[in-house]
């Protein structure tokens, strides 16, 4: 019973969209799991009637059925949620003071934007917009800034988000700090 729920739920146009869109992150795997369970139950009740062969075929089995699970879990958990997790990274590595580099605020950002999650753009823009002011590479900031315009500007960006970036910058290094735009009376308070 298991095992056919299980392979109901995977092949349910729910969970095909996880592959698509990554938006769907409950019904995939756990319709794996119970279809990983199901299987492994039937593998188990059959085991001593099988010869050697069948049985190292239905391990095997086992093994890649648990691969694929593993991977819906981690698609739809933790790959579907990849650039706001970039954007956690790169805004922590910003606090930290490491800017540039494989695990800095530029390499984190540059990855924290997508097609599908368009709320994280301008938010990753505005980040690389104002790190590159920062370190003095104005061509490479205005590239940034017109993407920032191309997708609402600074309005599409929440004023928490441009505060904790200028207020990071700022403990970095205050008097580089000055070459950032001035913080709006609204995104003063």
């Amino acid at each position: 019973m298991l095992a056919g729920v299980g392979s109901f739920g995977l092949i349910s146009p729910e969970s095909t969209t996880l592959i698509r869109t990554r938006r769907e992150v409950l019904i995939a795997p756990f319709s794996g799991f119970f279809f990983c369970v199901g299987v492994g139950g039937l593998m188990i009740q059959t085991w001593s009637s099988l010869n050697q062969f069948e049985q190292w075929a239905g391990f095997f089995s086992l093994v890649i059925l648990g691969g694929g699970q593993t991977w819906l879990v981690f698609r739809g958990l933790l790959i579907g949620r990849l650039p706001l997790a970039w954007s956690q990274a790169g805004m922590v590595a910003l606090q930290r003071g490491q800017i540039s580099g494989d695990k800095g605020a530029i390499a984190c950002f540059e990855k924290g934007w997508d097609a599908e999650e368009e709320h994280l753009n301008p938010m990753a823009y505005l980040a690389l917009h104002r790190i590159h002011l920062f370190i003095e590479d104005r061509e490479t900031a205005e590239e940034w800034f017109e993407s920032l315009l191309a997708v609402g500007g600074e309005e599409a960006v929440a004023v928490e988000w441009i505060q904790a970036i200028h207020e990071a910058l700022k403990k970095i290094d205050s008097s580089d700090a000055l070459r950032l735009p001035p913080l709006t009376l609204s995104e003063q308070e």
